[in-house]
């Protein structure tokens, strides 16, 4: 077999031009680079976007709506109070709730684990009702 002799920057080199045996520093430079990323990098292309209306962001709604007994008069009074002011007495008469369980808790002598189950009970309790609605 008879030999060829190549140059040794022709056939070693790799990927960005550097050799198979060298360092990424020593057999690249600036420029060099710079005219690599212009040949290999596709320039960007114009992207079609559909007329179509994106989907908005979900809003959060009360998964609770209309269902349980009292939601219609709770909806009925949202609707008439507002929703601020609504929510500022819904928070008042679930404070004063969670005051009547825990001194209830006090007379029975229940611990706080048995008060915080009692309490999430009470919320339950409210969705089945539809006082979260």
């Amino acid at each position: 077999m008879a030999a060829a002799s190549l140059p040794a920057t022709g056939c070693n080199r790799g990927l960005l031009g550097t050799s198979f045996y060298g360092g990424w520093g020593s057999s690249i430079s600036g420029e060099d680079y710079q005219n690599l990323l212009s040949k290999t990098v596709a320039p960007p292309q114009q992207v079609r976007v559909s007329r179509k209306a994106i989907r908005a962001v979900p809003m959060m709604k009360n998964v609770n709506e209309g269902k349980g007994l009292f939601a219609p008069v709770v909806v009925v009074t949202r609707n008439i109070v507002g929703k601020k002011r609504f929510n500022q007495l819904r928070g008042k008469a679930i404070a004063l709730h969670s005051q009547v369980i825990t001194e209830f808790c006090k007379s029975i002598g229940a611990d706080a684990k048995q008060r915080q189950g009692l309490i999430r009970l009470a919320k339950k309790n409210g969705e089945r009702l539809g006082f979260l609605a």
